[in-house]
């Protein structure tokens, strides 16, 4: 009589990868390509993360990235890079990554499902 071992009757459970703590639109991405094509030194891509600071108490950052820093989680859309610092990931779970442009203001803006109020110039947010 043929034993069967709790490994070969159980199948191991698939570990299904985690959503990525910010996406990027299109348009942004394509900010993000021209951004990199003009820098002056080599680039990586964007990294994003938040400060305290403004009127209601957090900030968002975006800069180059040179380099991929010691525990930054990594997101690839669309062709380019955006490195999370890992102290912001926890205020940008669900946030989306987009580019505005009209005819009086351009830049990033973030959708965050997480905030709770802004102030009245849009700079800061509160979590």
């Amino acid at each position: 009589m043929n034993q069967v071992t709790q490994t070969e009757a159980t199948p191991k459970p698939v570990r299904m990868k985690p959503p990525p703590p910010i996406t990027l639109t299109e348009r942004a991405a394509d900010r993000v390509r021209e951004l990199i094509a003009k820098a002056t030194k080599p680039v990586l891509g964007l990294r994003v993360g938040v400060k305290a600071k403004g009127c209601s108490g957090m900030s968002y950052v975006v800069e180059y990235a040179e380099e991929r820093r010691k525990f930054e989680d990594m997101v690839e859309q669309h062709g380019v890079k955006l490195f999370i610092d890992p102290t912001a990931v926890m205020y940008l779970l669900g946030s989306e990554l987009d580019y505005r442009e009209d005819k009086l203001e351009s830049g990033f803006v973030f959708t965050n499902p997480n905030e709770k109020g802004r102030c009245g110039c849009g700079e800061s947010f509160t979590i």
